[in-house]
C-alpha cells in the first residue's frame, strides 16, 4: 500500500513540475504582435493614398488657375477729373508722359472763367500702357475727384466677324472659279460678276469692322479733366480807355470806314459809269448852246 501511494505522489509531483516548466517556456517566448504590424501597414498605405490625392488635388487647382482665356479682345476706357495746382504745368507733364508711352492727345479744350481754369483733353494710348499712364498721372495732381474705368469684352463679336469673313472669302473664291471655268454665256458671266460684287462689298464691310475693333482694342481712351481754382474777382463794370487806346481805335475806325467806302463804290460801279456818261453828254449840249 505504501509503495503504491508513493508512486501516485511521485507522478503528481512530476506532472506539476512539467506543467510549471511549460508555463515558464511560454512566458519567455517572443510575442508576435500581428495587429500592430497590420495597423502600421494600413497607416502607411493610407498616408501614401492621402498624399497622392492631395498632390492630384493641387495639380487640379493649378490647372484651373492656369486656364486663363487667351487672346481676349478688351476695350478699355477711363473718365477722370483732377484738381491741380497749375493747369498748364500739369498738362505739359501729362503730355510728356503720354509721349513716353507712345500715346497722343486727340482733342483738347481749355476754358478760363472767374472761378477756375479748366483743360479737358483725350489721350489715346496703347492698351499695354494703360495702367502705367494712369499711375503716372496721379503723381501730378492734388486731388482726385473721380476715376471711372470701364472695360468692354468684344471677343465674341471679333471671333464672329473673323469666321464670317473667312466664309465670305471662300464663297468669293468659289464664284471666281465659276467665272473662270463654268460661266460661258454672257448672262452667266454677268450674274456671277454681280454676286462677286455683292460678296466683295460684304467682305470690305467686315474687314472695316474688324479694323475698327482692332484699333479700339489696341488703343485705350482716357478722358482727362484738369481744373485749377482761382481767387474770385468782380468783373469791372466799365473800362477807362487811355489816349493811346482811343487813338488806336480812331485809326482803326478810319481805316474800316475807308475800306467800307471803297467796297461800296465797287458795288455800284455800273451806276458810276452811267452817271459819268450822262454828265459828259450834258456838258457837250450846254457848250453847243
Amino acid at each position: 500500500m505504501k509503495a503504491n501511494l508513493l508512486k501516485i505522489i511521485f507522478k503528481l509531483v512530476w506532472l506539476l513540475l512539467l506543467t510549471f516548466s511549460m508555463l515558464a517556456c511560454s512566458q519567455h517566448a517572443p510575442k508576435h504582435d500581428e495587429n500592430v504590424s497590420i495597423s502600421k501597414v494600413d497607416l502607411d498605405e493610407t498616408s501614401e493614398a492621402v498624399s497622392s490625392q492631395s498632390q492630384k488635388g493641387i495639380s487640379k487647382i493649378g490647372a484651373t488657375t492656369n486656364t486663363i482665356p487667351q487672346n481676349l479682345k478688351i476695350i478699355k476706357s477711363a473718365k477722370t477729373k483732377y484738381k491741380v495746382k497749375n493747369v498748364k504745368v500739369a498738362t505739359q507733364q501729362i503730355k510728356q508722359v503720354a509721349t513716353k508711352y507712345g500715346a497722343y492727345i486727340s482733342d483738347m479744350r481749355f476754358e478760363n472763367n472767374l472761378y477756375k481754369k479748366e483743360n479737358r483733353f483725350t489721350i489715346k494710348i496703347p492698351q499695354i500702357h494703360f495702367d502705367a499712364i494712369m499711375d503716372s498721372i496721379s503723381n501730378f495732381v492734388e486731388f482726385i475727384d473721380y476715376e471711372n474705368i470701364t472695360t468692354q469684352d468684344v471677343t465674341e463679336e471679333y471671333v464672329d466677324l473673323e469666321s464670317r469673313l473667312k466664309t465670305k472669302l471662300e464663297v468669293k473664291e468659289r464664284y471666281e472659279g465659276i467665272l473662270r471655268k463654268k460661266a460661258i454665256t454672257v448672262e452667266d458671266i454677268l450674274n456671277t460678276e454681280d454676286k462677286i460684287r455683292i460678296i466683295q462689298e460684304e467682305i470690305e464691310a467686315a474687314q472695316g469692322k474688324l479694323k475698327y475693333l482692332s484699333n479700339k482694342v489696341a488703343f485705350s481712351t482716357i478722358q482727362i479733366d484738369l481744373y485749377e481754382t482761382v481767387d474770385y474777382q468782380d468783373e469791372p463794370v466799365s473800362y477807362n480807355k487811355t489816349f493811346w487806346t482811343k487813338a488806336k481805335n480812331a485809326l482803326k475806325f478810319g481805316w474800316e470806314f475807308l475800306e467800307s467806302l471803297l467796297v461800296g463804290l465797287l458795288h455800284i460801279w455800273p451806276l458810276l459809269i452811267v452817271g459819268t456818261i450822262l454828265v459828259i453828254v450834258f456838258r457837250k449840249r450846254i457848250r453847243k448852246k
